[in-house]
């Protein structure tokens, strides 16, 4: 959340064994790997809430992307920073019940970010953070799939990636 270039985050090698920390601002520069994670957020109609980037964000502002995203800090694992993200991203606290999906490898499709996607089932109200969500809608499957058909205009590239993946891997 707090998008300082000298943010700590990990390095690693293309096994994701961590290599050392590295500003963020290094690793996106010199396109070394790093850790990200990626959260869908479903309510239990089966709807996904997409999240409108910030026009203010340094990567892909404005467009729609998953619920909820973000680097794994220096210090913390995955699943630590999937809590995180979905508290300072959308207020989402209770989210014991996060469930991990599958895990992208890191290439120049992912910023070369090893990205782990995690699944949660929430009703309760979102709390979006001004500075990074403009807003946000809740799509059923069918209409996220519609979009994507029709050429994805307006969503991240790893958005439809990960979209595509889920699908593959949870058949509706």
């Amino acid at each position: 959340m707090h998008h300082d270039s000298k943010e700590l985050l990990y390095e690693v090698d293309e096994h994701d064994q961590v290599i050392g920390p590295r500003t963020r601002g290094e690793l996106h520069r010199l396109g070394l790997r790093h850790r990200a994670v990626h959260i869908l957020v479903f309510n239990s109609a089966g709807e996904v809430f997409l999240q409108q980037r910030s026009a203010s964000k340094d990567i892909n502002p404005g467009l729609w992307d998953t619920s909820a995203a973000g680097h794994v800090d220096y210090g913390e694992d995955y699943k630590q920073c999937a809590r995180r993200e979905l508290g300072e991203e959308l207020g989402i606290v209770e989210s014991d019940a996060l469930e991990c999906l599958f895990k992208l490898p890191a290439s120049a499709a992912t910023g070369w970010e090893f990205i782990r996607i995690y699944r949660v089932i929430h009703d309760g109200p979102l709390v979006m953070h001004p500075e990074e969500i403009t807003g946000g809608q809740w799509l059923s499957e069918a209409e996220v799939d519609d979009w994507i058909a029709r050429g994805g205009e307006g969503l991240t590239s790893s958005f439809k990636v990960i979209w595509v993946l889920y699908r593959r891997h949870d058949p509706g």
